[in-house]
Order: C-alpha cells, then structure tokens, then sequence
C-alpha cells in the first residue's frame, strides 16, 4: 500500500499523470482542485481564497486517513507548497505502514506551461495562467520535498508514456 505525493506547478501534468497511475494501481486520488472548487462554489464570498484551500487540505487529509485506514493506495493531487503536507503524509504513511512516495511533475517552460493553462477546462479554484517566468521558477525551487526519503522527477513536457513504466516501477520499489 502507498501514499503518493504530486508535486509540480499547476499544469505541469500532475491531474493526467495521478489518472494513469490510477488506472494501474487502482488508487484512489484525491484532487485538491476538485475539492477546493467545491467549496468555493459552495461557499460563495463568504470565505477567502486562502481560508478556503485550508479547509480543503483539512478535508483531504481526512479522506487520506480513511482510504489508507482502508487499505487503499491514496494519491493526493496537489502542488507540494507546504511542509506540513510532507509531515502529514509521512505521519500516515506511519499510521498505517504504508509506504511513501513522492512524485515531482517538472516542467519549468514557461510558455508550455501558460500553453496548458490557456486549453484546459478551467475550474474555479485553478490559475489561468503562470504571472510570470520568474514566479514560476521561484515555485519550483521552493516546492517540498521529503528529505529522507526517496523521490521520482519526470519531464513532463515529454509524453506520458514515456515516462509511465518508470514511475510505476518507483511506486513497486
């Protein structure tokens, strides 16, 4: 059993790539984008931006127990912006003795990155575009990343099935 945390930009391929990891490990994913829009449809203008992606996490991070709890393999899609997210994860994955894996969606072009932006569906929560080449360079560096465990980058500019065998071949490891 595993937990998996995406980590990369919004649209760098995380949603697409926790799908096909679905679809062969049978996971359950938890999107925070659905979740989060969810509420903010929910909710209207009675809560703030940020207030609201609180609430989210909170909601996620109870779903997580309770698949995990259930023996399910969990990938949570989010961006990996906060430490806590790194600590709540290796604390389930305690909890549980399930293991931890970590999977980072790069894809540092700006223009690409503005490209998906611009085609997706966009729900209400997500960004319609990257603010700037020096933004999203910034966010990538400063994404978190488990310190003593073990993690798997993919190019994600590449095509998915490129890059598909090795990430599960992570997972399986």
């Amino acid at each position: 059993m595993f937990f998996l945390q995406m980590s990369g930009y919004p649209g760098s391929g995380k949603s697409s790539l926790a799908r096909v990891i679905a679809q062969h490990t049978s996971a359950v994913i938890l999107d925070h984008d659905i979740v989060k829009s969810s509420l903010m449809e929910s909710l209207g203008a009675n809560f703030g931006f940020k207030e609201v992606g609180e609430i989210s996490y909170d909601i996620e991070w109870a779903l997580i127990d309770f698949y995990l709890s259930q023996g399910h393999n969990v990938i949570l899609d989010s961006p990996c912006l906060y430490s806590e997210m790194i600590e709540r994860g290796l604390n389930l994955t305690q909890k549980y003795n399930a293991e931890y894996k970590y999977v980072e969606c790069l894809l540092n072009d700006y223009d690409e990155l503005n490209n998906r932006l611009r085609n997706r569906k966009r729900m209400i929560s997500q960004i319609e575009r990257v603010p700037s080449e020096e933004t999203l360079l910034k966010t990538i560096e400063n994404a978190k990343k488990p310190s003593n465990v073990r993690i798997h980058i993919v190019n994600t500019k590449e095509p998915i099935e490129s890059y598909i065998k090795s990430v599960i071949e992570y997972l399986n490891a």
